[in-house]
């Protein structure tokens, strides 16, 4: 994914041009971040401030020049900068380009196909990705497994992993992923479930949803927290889980080209 096209936005005040970059970013927290970038309200002439919508941090670096020449100038080493400490954190630096685009983007160039499983999230991650034109190419199937029946009918779920460790857990995120991966035989599987609210449920409690990555049979879960009313919790599950298929994407694909992936 190209990190280097930088959305520009410049105006003309007087003999004066106000310059700005934006970077987005996924998968890391905005205290995270702004602990990391705490020196950097105020670098080399410009401005970096710190802004965030759900499961995103945006970071918009500006200054105020008397060309545009002269303000790149300024903006180009603390973007530089930005890039070298997030990396491929970074999903986007263009303004008009969503978490899902980045993600859709990345499925197209690799020739990858997807398919969800939602319990929690109630189809909302595959609402996001089918907002996306030209989804259809990659887009496969989107089971919506809210009880346990559906979960193991459709997906296969053994019942033994539910009595052990319940709905609400890794091991179910993992059989979820995995037997999705077997019924839609899409290159890329994601699950999620977890407890929305508004009350505990199997003594878990409300805000805790796993995700889990099925690529190329290769299943990864991660745990995440979340806070809110319930609705807020579904929407921030599905932006972790697209943020977590983007990045399991991009660590599979690092290790094929690499030579490091075990088979």
């Amino acid at each position: 994914m190209k990190l280097d096209k930088i959305k520009e936005t410049a105006s003309e005040n007087g003999k004066q041009c106000v310059y700005s970059r934006c970077v987005k970013i996924c998968g890391i927290g905005e205290d995270k971040v702004r602990k990391l970038i705490s020196d950097m309200e105020e670098s080399g002439g410009a401005k970096v401030e710190i802004s965030s919508v759900v499961g995103e941090v945006h970071i918009l670096v500006s200054t105020m020049a008397e060309d545009k020449k002269a303000a790149r100038k300024v903006i180009k080493p603390v973007v530089g900068e930005l890039k070298e400490i997030f990396g491929n954190y970074i999903y986007s630096t263009e303004e008009n380009v969503t978490l899902e685009q980045a993600v859709v983007d990345l499925l197209l160039a690799n020739n990858l196909t997807v398919s969800c499983a939602e319990s929690c999230t109630g189809g909302m991650l595959s609402a996001r990705l089918i907002n996306v034109p030209g989804v259809s190419e990659v887009y496969k199937y989107g089971y919506i497994t809210y009880s346990n029946k559906s979960k193991r009918k459709i997906l296969g779920v053994r019942r033994s992993v539910i009595d052990k460790y319940g709905v609400i857990s890794a091991e179910t995120a993992k059989d979820m992923a995995k037997g999705l991966a077997a019924i839609t035989k899409a290159d890329i599987c994601v699950s999620v479930t977890g407890n929305a609210g508004p009350d505990a449920a199997e003594d878990k409690p409300v805000g805790l949803v796993y995700i889990g990555c099925c690529i190329k049979g290769k299943v990864a879960v991660t745990e995440a927290h979340f806070t809110g009313e319930r609705n807020e919790i579904r929407e921030a599950a599905t932006a972790a889980a697209l943020a977590f298929m983007r990045n399991n994407m991009l660590e599979y694909y690092s290790r094929v080209t690499f030579g490091s992936d075990e088979d």
